[in-house]
């Protein structure tokens, strides 16, 4: 295996550089892992592949604005990315501007003042400020859009899903922004329970892997956590026969990483994994080859070439059918990316 057999070639107008109006109304590509069969389709559509019994996990994260401007003491000009808190002080941070070494402090326009406290990878560093830098987030945070997204979004809710409500994302969990409160309405009407995880983005999930060998890739962390009562929903889901279907890469990296603690229960004469909450850091690395303990279905966007996430899903469903299944996507003018359409897998 190696990391070129995930690439693709994009074109540029390929990238979509706004969200679809309303929300629901995106394209949707359905892939039936089985047969290979394609079907197209509007994202409300969703409603049609899902069944009483089944259940839906949505990540409940929300991306805080973590783009932030400050200035040296010598007026230079800086950009703060914040990536990851460590303490109620302390971040991991990009950070854009020159001679920002180990004891220099900046000063955030009209908030505290920040200091380097070690330098990471590149130009990440770890930096602490003077006070919490959150009750000034309202007044000097922007919400940071993906690099490949050059049009300026005129509503920053656009950027998070109608469920989002757990402060810490530096990214948002693409594949909930297709959905509305009157479809998940619906779809909760038809039987289907939805439960909520949260899993907090980091910007490391759109970087490229550059090890020749995937294998090689040191995978990124990411806090995440599955309460108790939604592990109790899975469990019953699956002994009941029903399918958890998993929105999104990053519910299914949850969803997966407590799936790591599964016990093999063979009570009542049905053999089945029984999951149990978790909260901690993940750094699961799924490649093709991995056993799904958890998700049975995925709704997710189209990744970027040669990515952790395009990895993932080739892991699910195959990596030649979804290289296939791109350049078809490609070829009938499906969006791409963060505000792209999406993709059912079943």
């Amino acid at each position: 295996m190696k990391t070129s057999d995930f690439d693709y070639n994009l074109p540029e107008s390929s990238i979509a550089q706004t969200p679809a109006e309303p929300r629901d109304s995106s394209r949707l590509l359905v892939l039936h892992r089985e047969m290979g069969e394609i079907e197209h389709k509007i994202f409300r559509d969703v409603r049609d592949y899902l069944k009483a019994g089944d259940l839906l996990v949505l990540n409940q994260t929300r991306v805080i604005p973590a783009r932030i401007f400050a200035h040296k003491e010598t007026g230079g000009k800086v950009e703060l990315l914040l990536l990851r808190r460590r303490d109620e002080l302390t971040w991991e941070a990009l950070v854009g501007g020159k001679g920002l070494r180990v004891g220099k402090s900046v000063q955030v326009e009209n908030g505290p003042k920040a200091e380097i406290l070690e330098i990471l990878e590149g130009s990440e560093r770890l930096i602490r400020f003077s006070e919490p830098i959150e009750p000034y987030f309202s007044q000097v945070g922007n919400v940071p859009l993906p690099p490949y997204i050059h049009e300026k979004l005129s509503d920053p809710e656009r950027y998070q899903t109608v469920f989002a409500k757990e402060p810490g994302s530096a990214a948002a969990p693409t594949a909930g922004l297709h959905f509305t409160p009157q479809l998940l309405d619906e779809i909760k009407s038809m039987g289907v329970k939805v439960a909520y995880v949260t899993l907090h983005v980091g910007l490391d999930t759109f970087a490229p892997v550059n090890e020749d060998n995937p294998e090689e890739h040191k995978i990124h962390s990411e806090w995440c956590e599955l309460p108790q009562e939604t592990a109790d929903l899975i469990n019953e889901t699956k002994h009941n026969g029903g399918r958890v279907v998993a929105v999104g890469t990053t519910s299914v990296r949850t969803l997966e990483s407590a799936g790591q603690g599964a016990i093999l229960d063979t009570r009542d004469s049905n053999t089945e994994y029984r999951i149990s909450s978790f909260t901690g850091s993940t750094t699961l690395f799924i490649l093709p080859g991995y056993s799904f303990k958890v998700v049975d279905v995925m709704i997710t966007n189209f990744h970027l070439p040669k990515s952790t996430l395009l990895m993932l899903v080739s892991a699910f469903a195959g990596r030649e059918k979804i290289l296939e299944t791109y350049n078809l996507a490609i070829k009938e003018g499906y969006r791409f990316y963060s505000f792209g359409d999406a993709m059912l897998i079943v």
